[in-house]
């Protein structure tokens, strides 16, 4: 798995390794059941904190695109690339909303006006 960053995002470490790999997630470079790298790799080939590349793992954790296995190492979540690819476009019209002046309250109360 190759992880592509650019070098003068201002985000935070972590949440640029959740992004990279949510991105390989929703080209298909990962499907799902496949194996990542350890964190200890990752680190190794990012020169950066493994603390920091575990942060951004366990976000996608949390998100519902990676699993932890206890023996197996971390692997994709059936059905993260669709949650993947929805993740970054909801990521996207969050930070346009923004970028507009809208709170994310503005945004969800434009949604639930939509169902």
């Amino acid at each position: 798995m190759l992880l592509h960053w650019d070098t003068a995002d201002t985000r935070p470490l972590h949440e640029q390794v959740a992004a990279a790999i949510r991105r390989a997630i929703a080209e298909g470079e990962c499907r799902a059941g496949d194996r990542l790298p350890s964190a200890r790799d990752l680190s190794t080939a990012l020169d950066i904190n493994v603390n920091t590349v575990l942060r951004g793992l366990r976000q996608l954790r949390d998100e519902g695109l990676l699993e932890f296995r206890r023996g197996r190492g971390i692997t994709v979540a059936e059905g993260a690339a669709r949650r993947s690819g929805m993740q970054l476009r909801v990521r996207e019209l969050v930070a346009e909303a923004s970028r507009l002046g809208y709170s994310r309250t503005d945004l969800i109360d434009m949604i639930r006006g939509l169902a």
